[in-house]
């Protein structure tokens, strides 16, 4: 996959954060591009830092890892795509998490292709491209 704009899961994010196997993993996927998270991406990372207690340095280290990111917000057609992808996950049968349905409706909405960790949570959505790699 050549895209030159990508939309990275909160788990991915995480990982390149703290570096390591699993952010080097996905780097290449990341690099050179246009890299976006959801409104969704950052209410989690500030719902770990408050679950976590982190103090002044570490949420101002997050904030400012933050700003390299394009933040993309709601909007009208992202609640519609939302609505399309947790009804038609309920008649599936399957279970998606509210946070995973906005994560794939922000990529839904905008035709990015979404960089993942978790593969699997986003199966059965419908013109979702995910990127992910296996465990090594």
């Amino acid at each position: 996959m050549n895209a030159i704009r990508v939309l990275a899961d909160t788990n991915v994010i995480s990982y390149t954060m703290r570096g390591g196997r699993l952010g080097q993993l996905y780097e290449p996927h990341l690099k050179g591009k246009l890299v976006a998270i959801s409104f969704i991406t950052v209410g989690e990372f500030y719902y770990g830092a408050e679950k976590s207690r982190w103090g002044n340095d570490k949420r101002l280290r997050l904030e400012t890892t933050l700003r390299n990111f394009l933040v993309i917000p709601y909007d009208h057609e992202i609640a519609r795509a939302y609505g399309r992808i947790m009804a038609n996950s309920e008649r599936s049968g399957r279970q998606m998490s509210l946070g995973d349905a906005w994560i794939a409706a922000c990529a839904v909405r905008h035709g990015l292709p979404l960089v993942t960790h978790n593969a699997k949570d986003f199966q059965g959505v419908e013109a979702l491209q995910v990127i992910s790699e296996p465990e090594a």
